[in-house]
């Protein structure tokens, strides 16, 4: 592989990565006006952004199969087929409820870009650089939350909220046609996959029984979870509680994801000096002691706004040191089914994520305290899970060991 095409594999698999972000971030700001027109209010619109978080995580389960059965690109196709049409779909509807279905149609088909792309990071690159790649997809996949709004609220005020759906398909075309031309078909289609229910229930639980997968996948997704809690609380913690403008929320809110892509991509030099193991390790025990001392403060009522942003931005900057670690040493035990590890790696995320939002609303609370609460349990639990897990690891490596030496 020459180093352009690496640059431009690395640039295509990141605009898959993102479809999904754009397709939550860009249209929020054009809430109120697609309330408006279709005669009804912002918490029924609201629905539709539930609707696509259940269809991401309901897409990350179904790619799985057919991207270890077809390879990756036909099921790729299929996805991005799908999200196009819907997209286009979503331009023209007249009820809120015909939105909301589109919007599930729509994640479904933009789920089989971010399962596609975590499995071809595992086909395309060595396994010893797949930290380093899942760290660069991060630097692209953090810029979504600061350009999609952004240029959403900008479409929206001039040309309409219709006008953002059709942003999406055109950037959703663009994208494909690059898969189509600069990517290669990096595995082939396998048919000893089944597609009956249980060869597929019983190959995910192959996965999610292998100990490196489970330790390193839950690892993430629960101290992923303090991400999740952040999106769902910041508007109201920053504009609810403290009153600040939405112009200095959005700038909050974008200095705070520098922090979580500056830390990914220090990540890789870090990488050149010690192991993934010792990076998440380490970085678990920091986020765990700092979701203590945030908790503390916010229960007793010592930390103002100045604090609140810097315990956040603690926790996202450990993020992108976990977040590409733990991706990398879940999806390594895998070659012949990366695309059902990668789609349950998802299908987890999401899930404990929405967990993890919910928490946040439930706790009708008008001070930090929930978000401190969740960021801190989701870090001690996940310090939990990779010690226990790592114990795991060592007994089945030692138990392999005394089965070699019997055997001989």
């Amino acid at each position: 592989m020459t180093k352009q095409q690496y640059v431009f594999r690395i640039l295509i698999l990141g605009l898959l990565t993102t479809l999904s972000p754009f397709s939550i971030d860009m249209y929020l700001p054009g809430f109120k006006a697609i309330a408006d027109d279709l005669h009804t209010d912002t918490n029924h619109v609201t629905l539709s952004l539930s609707s696509f978080f259940i269809g991401l995580a309901a897409g990350q389960l179904l790619y799985g199969p057919l991207l270890d059965r077809f390879g990756r690109k036909n099921p790729l196709y299929a996805g991005m087929a799908i999200y196009i049409v819907a997209s286009l779909g979503c331009m023209w509807v007249h009820t809120i409820n015909a939105l909301i279905l589109l919007r599930l149609v729509q994640a479904i088909g933009s789920c089989a870009a971010g399962v596609a792309s975590i499995a071809m990071v595992r086909d395309l690159f060595p396994v010893e650089d797949n930290a380093k790649v899942f760290s660069l997809l991060m630097l692209i996949l953090g810029a979504s939350p600061m350009v999609a709004p952004t240029v959403g609220g900008y479409v929206t005020a001039v040309f309409g909220w219709h006008a953002v759906f059709l942003i999406l398909t055109i950037i959703a075309i663009l994208t494909l046609l690059a898969v189509i031309v600069m990517l290669p078909e990096s595995y082939q289609p396998d048919t000893s996959v089944s597609l009956k229910p249980l060869p597929i229930i019983s190959n995910f639980w192959l996965v999610i029984t292998e100990p490196q997968f489970y330790t390193y996948v839950f690892t993430g997704s629960f101290a992923f979870a303090g991400l999740f809690a952040y999106v769902a609380a910041s508007p109201v913690i920053f504009m609810g509680i403290f009153g600040l403008s939405g112009q200095i929320y959005g700038w909050i809110f974008a200095g705070l994801s520098v922090g979580f892509i500056g830390s990914a991509q220090i990540n890789n030099i870090v990488m050149r000096y010690y192991k993934s193991e010792q990076v998440v390790k380490a970085v678990l025990i920091i986020e765990a002691v700092s979701g203590i001392l945030f908790l503390i403060g916010a229960v007793y009522g010592w930390v103002g706004l100045w604090g609140t942003i810097g315990f956040i931005f603690i926790n996202l900057c450990g993020l992108g040191y976990i977040s590409p670690n733990t991706s990398a040493l879940s999806m390594a035990p895998f070659s012949q089914n990366a695309g059902s590890a990668s789609a349950m790696m998802g299908f987890l995320q999401l899930s404990l994520g929405a967990l993890a939002t919910y928490g946040v609303g439930a706790f009708k609370s008008h001070t930090v305290v929930p978000l401190a609460g969740i960021m801190a349990a989701s870090s001690i639990i996940a310090l939990l899970v990779l010690l226990i897990g790592r114990s795991r690891i060592r007994n089945q490596i030692e138990a392999s060991k005394d089965a070699g030496v019997m055997v001989h």
